[in-house]
């Protein structure tokens, strides 16, 4: 039995890892190929999971904890979408704060796998909006330094950075942002695509499936500065039912919770890192991202038909504390609710991720240790 393809895409928060997931798997059906999708999150109720099920792709989630400290867990799913789908490639997206993933999911899996997958180059997905807030915070300060880190890092570590959103970008705007990524990472071809129109990502694919060195770029991390970027953001994950006496147009919903999170956030200085939901009715279904504090939401989808119940999923990552990100969020849905809707929030969960202890992880000369 040949090797399953592993392809495994990461990048910060709100670079667009689902959607070119989401993109890849159908241009991949398309050739008669069959995909399994596994996403990651520090806790359940993740609305990516939940998009690519309502796509309806295999999908499968490793919950409470990044690949690199649930390692046996990520094999755990791997087999399970074997078993149950028998994929000839996995696609799977790590948690968007998350770094060293050369070290400790890449090399790992070649040396502890070598019969069951065939790991592809690691892409390191890009916004190049983040990209440049980030450049421009290395000379005013304005971005927290240990995020800042995280950041460098995922770029420094990938075999192939990808620039997402190039339909965005004026008349050379894509070639002055992979001239700054060749500067951070010259080792890493840079490439365009927009996951959301599909541009590049067939090329993308093409290149990832033929093969090559994986994992290679281990970067030589902090972990104490590391854990600090990551404890700087409050996490949180909601999901919640609403009901409404007669048919209700959910879209307005959505938009006056993320207007109404938004303003919130920035009155308190509290930076966006992510905010997204996903609406779910019998009239269709809504997606609104929002992946800085002075950013436009983008939307996905739509909900085509007034409909009196509505089931909704919330993912948070701000810089602030977990107590006034759900503070914040709550406010926000029940200002959206207003008198008219029920709102039963079903779970709410808000915390700070711990320190990243990974299972296994390999130092910058290819030698193993143990984790950190």
């Amino acid at each position: 039995m040949p090797n399953v393809k592993l392809i495994l895409v990461g990048g910060f928060l709100g670079a667009g890892k689902t959607t070119l997931l989401s993109r890849a798997a159908e241009v991949l059906a398309r050739r008669g190929l069959r995909v399994g999708l596994i996403t990651n999150d520090q806790a359940a109720h993740l609305v990516d999971t939940e998009l690519l099920r309502q796509s309806g792709q295999a999908v499968q989630e490793v919950a409470g904890a990044c690949f690199c400290c649930a390692f046996n867990k990520l094999l755990y799913v791997c087999d399970n979408l074997i078993a149950s789908h028998h994929p000839d490639v996995i696609l799977g997206e790590p948690v968007g704060s998350c770094t060293d993933l050369a070290a400790t999911v890449i090399a790992p899996l070649k040396r502890l796998c070598p019969d069951r997958f065939d790991v592809a180059p690691y892409s390191v997905l890009v916004d190049p909006d983040k990209l440049m807030e980030t450049l421009a915070a290395l000379q005013t300060g304005d971005l927290a330094a240990a995020i800042r880190y995280i950041y460098q890092k995922q770029i420094e570590e990938a075999d192939l950075v990808v620039v997402n959103k190039v339909d965005s970008l004026g008349a050379g705007k894509f070639e002055k942002i992979a001239g700054a990524l060749s500067r951070q990472a010259p080792h890493a071809p840079v490439v365009g695509m927009s996951a959301r129109s599909g541009e590049g990502v067939e090329a993308w694919l093409d290149r990832v499936l033929a093969g090559g060195p994986a994992g290679t770029h281990i970067a030589d991390v902090d972990y104490d500065t590391y854990a600090a970027g990551e404890a700087a953001l409050g996490w949180l994950n909601a999901a919640a039912d609403l009901a409404a006496p007669e048919p209700t147009d959910w879209k307005l919903f959505a938009s006056t919770f993320m207007a109404a999170a938004q303003t919130a956030l920035a009155g308190l200085g509290a930076d966006i890192a992510h905010l997204k939901i996903l609406l779910i009715s019998e009239g269709g279904r809504l997606l609104m991202n929002l992946t800085s504090s002075a950013g436009v939401p983008s939307v996905q989808g739509g909900l085509l038909t007034p409909t009196r119940r509505a089931a909704l999923v919330v993912n948070a990552r701000v810089r602030t504390s977990p107590e006034q990100l759900q503070s914040t969020v709550e406010s926000a849905l029940r200002r959206a609710a207003g008198a008219s809707i029920t709102l039963n929030l079903a779970e709410l969960t808000s915390f700070r991720p711990g320190r990243p202890e990974p299972l296994h992880r390999y130092d910058p000369s290819g030698q193993p240790r143990a984790g950190r």
